[in-house]
């Protein structure tokens, strides 16, 4: 019921929705069972390193979680474009008045729509549950990332989100791989910044201390420069 009450608001207004109520869910479950993580281990069948690359192992359960992903990216995007279900489901949500007018129950297919996010979202924390910590406050540790996936990508567009998580994905890890600052680019130009430069202290700190800032980063200049995201349409 809320979620059609805001629906008219446009996108934004259900995310929030989404989110407050997700906050509230969380809370109510930290207070009936508590704080405390609860042991959930990989599986012995996928724990094993797959492969090693430059001295580093790669999991199997992480390529099993890839693969997981992969599928359920394919199953979305197929189902919306190729079936006749998901071309009702764009209908409705572009033209509801005329998917409406056409026979279609609109509230409806938006709950179900919304049943199944839910469903998928449930089956991303039983895989993500086993490689990180499995505690209440779990999905908030994911939260802030999924939702600058959600805008940079462009509300409404599973291809923009796409490439938005692997380029967010890639700005994480090489923000941690490369131990770099502002100082030592300025150095390649010529550049030596002192103690006595102004701003030194901001103009030393290395890529890996803001790595977890970037993608923040890249969200303000997406709101800036293109507030639908990469790929988002307006809202008619």
């Amino acid at each position: 019921m809320g979620l059609r009450r805001v629906h008219r608001n446009g996108h934004i207004a259900e995310l929030l929705f989404t989110f407050g109520l997700a906050l509230l869910i969380e809370k109510g479950v930290q207070m009936t069972w508590g704080l405390l993580p609860v042991p959930y281990r990989v599986p012995e069948l996928l724990d094993f390193p797959l492969f090693k690359i430059y001295g580093t192992q790669f999991p199997a359960y992480r390529a099993f979680m890839l693969l997981i992903s992969a599928l359920m990216f394919g199953a979305i995007w197929l189902g919306l474009t190729r079936t006749r279900v998901g071309l009702v489901i764009q209908a409705a949500l572009t033209h509801p008045d005329m998917a409406s007018a056409l026979g279609h129950n609109v509230p409806r297919i938006f709950t179900l729509v919304f049943a199944a996010g839910t469903a998928l979202a449930g089956l991303a924390g039983v895989i993500g549950g086993n490689y990180q910590v499995t505690e209440p406050a779990m999905a908030f540790t994911m939260g802030p990332i999924v939702f600058v996936v959600v805008v940079f990508g462009g509300l409404g567009s599973l291809t923009g989100c796409f490439i938005a998580s692997i380029l967010m994905g890639l700005i994480q890890t090489f923000a941690v791989v490369f131990d770099v600052s502002l100082a030592d680019l300025l150095a390649k130009f010529g550049f030596t910044v002192t103690s006595s430069t102004p701003f030194a202290e901001v103009l030393n700190v290395t890529l890996p201390r803001v790595g977890a800032l970037l993608p923040f980063l890249m969200l303000v200049l997406i709101l800036v420069f293109r507030p639908r995201g990469l790929m988002g349409t307006r809202d008619t």
